[in-house]
């Protein structure tokens, strides 16, 4: 989303990156029956007292003796059964009637009793015990497996608000181009306000509430120590000052979606960490292919990186600051931080029910611009696989797949479970055919495409996974329209993954780009006095894996839905799309456990915005190749030398409201990311970020554009909601 703080800048979305020729272009497991999230895991004596001292009852289980929550869920066919929510511009959310929403938590609110609460003017500290900004992706942990009203929740939080809000008056030295030196209490804060809130929850009468008395509740932001694992670990390029075995590094940044593993861990994933290094010092002179890859990764040498973190001046009496200033300021890589942004990008596995575990950076899933991290249904005897997307325009999809087969022992196997399955494997990068099948190429140096590259000379396997993006243009994977959010449908398999948009006057689709049968549109789109040109609205591709086997390497994929305005022609309503669920920029995507088979779809949005604030809509989806070829007929477009351009694709079939309608709609410049659910599905968090984000100020309110949640003058906060329905049912159905 483009706002006058030019999030441009640091959205590599509308930053291309990608200098190749090549061709264009959470899901549900099996809930495992995890007895060490038992209570005596927690200390039920603990947990009492701690209920006590918040005023929370523990209800007893839901579930009928001897039933399992997968078997609670009804095995008929599903069926939409809400009203469709209108499109609005009010600064509130907006759900059906029936329903009740809560706010859980927002910016700032305490997550321990020892900390005061939020007063919200930019005068509180302490965000080491305080949810962090900017929520984006989750994942709810039950206690006990069969006791559905107690949880271990775990909230990504992406950034610090840019405008300052979290500044009594608003950010100092605050940039890209600022070399003056920042407060220490402001670095400290926004650092302390990135990272990850895991927190308990417990019912409370119909919805959640935290609590603060719990041994689980903790933070892991930008400083927290992590642990490098898998092949890259030792790597020499992996050396700095702070870890000179090139075995570790400090905090995780930019934690925009997650995925979780079969053996009951969190994974957090880091998604814009390029914009947070500085890079401008002296000369700076790198080896060409060490400048190669920087450029790669968009670490110019032109940036003291979007907070200015790496300057405390004369206060900087450690590394704790400098270490966010990757130019090369010695000739030993082990005195300066010239490698520290090879250390970010990568999975961040999390044990949540281990408070004084240290996160894993698992390198053997690649690095670049990880989106989120979603797994298939884990099957005896048959490779873990995990699937994400390289959140950028013109960037690619990847699958890992473990070396080791996956064992049901290992479901109580936490960390430890995690170095057997996520330390070894293969990636790969998706080519999308123009036929409708697809491949995964394999990035390793045994696939010659890699070895002999001539753009990069990749030193060893370690090399290819550091920079994962040279490899996939390497092997000639499809570019494709922002891969953001994906899932497996735990019915059927098939993957689904959101293509947020493409658009730019520079290098965005049907501009530089040239179109493809998975990226096959190019329209111009009015709003207000500007006209953006690209694929606008975004669209939803899935495939269906060879053999319904996800370790397969080939596939066969569609378009399930194109996003469009109601009104707009055929030739860009693809989908058919009506007032009741058209939506823009899909963004967030996730499957119910609970209702296997329902699909939830999030935006993120700047197109549509003058029409309504960004939205969330359920769909029941159908199966790759429920409707046919498409013939799209494009006008003028500047990568087919302004002519005309008629793209073949295969596209799901049409949308209805009984199979696509609109659930939410959030508040004023909101982004809608990042859900999850209890067990039996009767509530489902989702998360409201950057309310207010066009706001022309951090402390005058009558240039806040949002007070949400807080209302009246408020400065707004981006929060987790609680969203019940009112007799106790399950959400949507």
């Amino acid at each position: 989303m483009t706002s006058h703080h030019d999030r441009s800048t640091w959205e590599p979305e509308d930053r291309g990156m990608n200098p190749s020729d090549n061709e264009s272009f959470a899901t549900v497991l099996q809930r495992a029956t995890l007895r060490r999230r038992s209570f005596l895991k927690g200390g039920s004596s603990l947990i009492a007292a701690s209920m006590m001292g918040m005023g929370l009852a523990v209800l007893g289980d839901t579930l009928k003796p001897g039933q399992t929550v997968a078997s609670a869920a009804t095995a008929e066919g599903l069926a939409l059964n809400f009203s469709p929510v209108a499109k609005t511009l009010a600064d509130q959310v907006t759900v059906p009637a029936g329903y009740t929403v809560n706010v859980l938590m927002a910016t700032g609110d305490p997550l321990t009793n020892r900390v005061a609460a939020y007063k919200n003017d930019g005068t509180d500290t302490d965000f080491e015990f305080r949810s962090g900004d900017h929520h984006d992706g989750m994942h709810f942990f039950s206690l006990n497996p069969r006791n559905v009203n107690r949880g271990i929740l775990c909230v990504n939080h992406e950034v610090c608000e840019d405008l300052g809000f979290v500044h009594a008056n608003g950010p100092t030295n605050y940039g890209a181009d600022n070399i003056n030196a920042r407060p220490m209490a402001e670095i400290d804060k926004e650092v302390n306000a990135h990272g990850v809130s895991i927190v308990e929850v417990v019912k409370q009468g119909n919805s959640y509430a935290i609590n603060k008395g719990s041994r689980y509740n903790r933070r892991v932001t930008a400083a927290t120590p992590c642990d490098l694992t898998g092949p890259v670990r030792g790597h020499q390029k992996m050396v700095t000052s702070y870890s000179p075995q090139g075995v570790a590094t400090r905090g995780t940044v930019n934690n925009c979606a997650n995925g979780y593993t079969p053996w009951g861990t969190y994974l957090t994933c880091e998604e814009n960490w390029w914009g947070y290094f500085a890079r401008r010092e002296g000369a700076d002179v790198r080896p060409a292919q060490e400048e190669y890859a920087l450029q790669r990764y968009g670490i110019k040498g032109d940036t003291s990186g979007r907070y200015n973190w790496a300057r405390l001046g004369a206060n900087d009496t450690t590394d704790v600051y400098a270490r966010w200033n990757t130019a090369k300021m010695s000739d030993r890589p082990d005195r300066d931080f010239s490698n520290v942004a090879n250390t970010f990008g990568w999975i961040v596995e999390i044990d949540p029910f281990t408070p004084d575990s240290r996160p894993q950076k698992r390198t053997a899933l690649g690095r670049f611009f990880h989106e989120g991290c979603w797994p298939a249904p884990a099957q005896a005897g048959r490779p873990v696989v995990f699937y994400s997307g390289d959140d950028a325009r013109n960037e690619y999809v990847y699958k890992f797949v473990s070396a080791q087969m996956w064992s049901d022992r290992d479901q109580e196997g936490g960390l430890e479970a995690g170095a057997k399955y996520l330390d070894q494997g293969t990636l790969y990068a998706a080519k999308f055919n123009a036929d409708g099948s697809g491949e995964w190429l394999p990035l390793t140096l045994d696939n010659p495409a890699i070895a002999n590259y001539s753009e990069y000379k990749f030193a060893d396997p370690a090399d290819v996974l550091i920079n994962s993006r040279i490899a996939a243009d390497a092997v000639g994977a499809t570019k494709m329209d922002r891969p953001e959010w994906g899932g497996v449908h735990p019915v059927n398999g098939e993957v689904y993954f959101t293509l947020t948009n493409s658009v730019s006057s520079s290098s965005g689709r049907g501009t530089k780009t040239p179109l493809d049968a998975a990226n096959p549109r190019f329209y111009r789109d009015e709003k207000g006095d500007t006209t953006n040109a690209g694929n606008v609205n975004g669209h939803i591709i899935r495939w269906r894996e060879a053999g319904n086997n996800h370790a397969a390497t080939a596939f066969t994929w569609d378009v399930y839905l194109f996003g469009a305005q109601a009104d707009a022609g055929d030739d860009v309503n693809l989908s058919g799309l009506s007032a009741e669920n058209d939506f823009s920029s899909p963004d967030g995507l996730w499957f119910s456990d609970a209702a296997p088979g329902l699909l939830w779809i999030q935006t993120d949005d700047s197109a549509y915005t003058d029409q309504s604030n960004c939205m969330m809509l359920a769909a029941i989806p159908g199966q790759v190749g429920d409707g046919g070829s498409k013939a799209i007929a494009n006008k003028a477009v500047p990568a087919n030398g302004g002519a005309d351009q008629t793209v073949t694709t295969y596209a799901g079939q049409a949308a209805t409201p009984t199979t696509l309608r609109r659930f939410l709609v959030g508040p004023k410049d909101c982004e809608i990311t990042g859900i999850t659910e209890t067990p039996d599905g009767t509530a489902i968090f989702v998360n409201i970020q950057h309310p207010g984000e066009n706001s022309t100020s951090a402390t005058n309110p009558a240039e806040f554009t949002s007070h949400w949640p807080d209302g009246g003058s408020a400065r707004p906060r981006s929060a987790t909601l609680v969203i019940t329905r009112n007799d106790g049912g399950r959400i949507a159905l």
